[in-house]
């Protein structure tokens, strides 16, 4: 078996440890060659590739990052699908493991339905790829936003102050709402609810009155206001035609000063979130969906993700993966809820 490998989209905590898991499977389980794509499906198109063998993966199971460097090069966009056909007859590969998030699989998907023998894993620190309860990298960006809010709350109560803190999450806002939610948090904006900024600062007033000095507020980059409220503001657009986020706590700062009557600082995680090394549930995530996209190639499942279902791992059709973001559901917002004005 030849066996193709890439990591497409943002980087984040945990991709190392799927590429080490993707060969060491398919070297020990069925004397693979694997070949590693550079910078995700912009090496697919150029056949810019790598051999991997169990050496060239020693010792990365805790980097941060991607050995194979990552890119947002997406060939169905890009009208590039024949290339990356070319480079599968080139290599006589026998599939291709492609480690990304919504873009990446839905790429992939694509070039699935157009012949390309593509299995997909799931990574995002976001956690909005459909077909999956956790993605690679989730786990280590909650992490390092709860222990940023944790060390938020002593400065904010020693200053009596209100606490901005921004995360990542552009159409879905699982780090807000699980971070926020471990970091005591005293209010979460995410995607999935319009805010009402009024209501917002009625809330946070309220506890002032009831003796608290200080509050935490956990805001989503892609978080938006209700209609005919707060004016978000303009963000630019990518290179790909993607609206960039990022800024809305720098905005929403100094009106709710101005409507609490609080000192309001602004804290941005940013790309922070991103980098670093993966805590021990990416690593064994990363591990477990690795080896599983290794089983699913040689089953000769094309054109599906390996997925976790509670603790069962699955394959799951990536045109199902392709609709669209998986949102934080009710029931987990109304958990945090719980907590906005006590």
């Amino acid at each position: 078996m030849r066996l193709g490998v890439l990591t497409g989209g943002g980087d984040c905590p945990g991709l190392n440890a799927a590429i080490r898991a993707v060969v060491r499977k398919s070297v020990h389980d069925h004397g693979a060659e694997v070949f590693g794509f550079a910078d995700g499906w912009q090496g697919a198109m150029e056949g810019d590739v790598v051999e991997l063998g169990p050496g060239m993966v020693r010792g990365i199971l805790p980097r941060g990052g991607s050995i194979l460097g990552s890119s947002g090069a997406n060939p169905f966009y890009e009208g590039r699908m024949a290339e990356v056909h070319g480079t599968v007859r080139d290599l006589g590969l026998d599939g291709i493991v492609a480690i990304g998030g919504e873009g990446t699989l839905t790429a992939a998907a694509k070039l699935a339905a157009d012949g390309v023998p593509v299995v997909g894993v799931p990574k995002t620190i976001d956690n909005d790829v459909r077909g999956t309860d956790h993605s690679i990298g989730f786990q280590t960006a909650v992490q390092v936003a709860t222990e940023a809010i944790d060390r938020l709350h002593t400065t904010a109560e020693t200053h009596d102050r209100l606490m901005l803190v921004e995360v990542m999450g552009r159409a879905s806002g699982w780090i807000a709402v699980e971070a926020g939610i471990a970091g005591g948090a005293d209010m979460i904006l995410v995607p999935e609810r319009p805010f009402d900024l009024d209501h917002v600062c009625t809330l946070l007033r309220r506890r002032h009155l009831r003796g608290h000095d200080f509050s935490i507020v956990v805001v989503a980059e892609g978080a938006a206001p209700a209609p005919n409220g707060f004016a978000l503001p303009v963000y630019p657009i990518d290179e790909r035609g993607f609206t960039r986020f990022g800024g809305i706590a720098h905005a929403l700062a100094p009106e709710m000063a101005a409507r609490t009557g609080w000192d309001t600082r602004v804290t941005v995680l940013g790309h922070v979130q991103r980098g670093g090394t993966p805590i021990a549930a990416d690593r064994v995530l990363a591990t477990v969906l690795g080896n599983a996209a290794v089983d699913l190639v040689a089953e000769g499942r094309f054109g599906t993700m390996a997925g976790m279902h509670s603790r069962d791992v699955v394959g799951v059709p990536l045109d199902e993966v392709a609709e669209g973001a998986r949102g934080v559901p009710d029931e987990l917002l109304a958990v945090a809820e719980v907590f906005y004005d006590v």
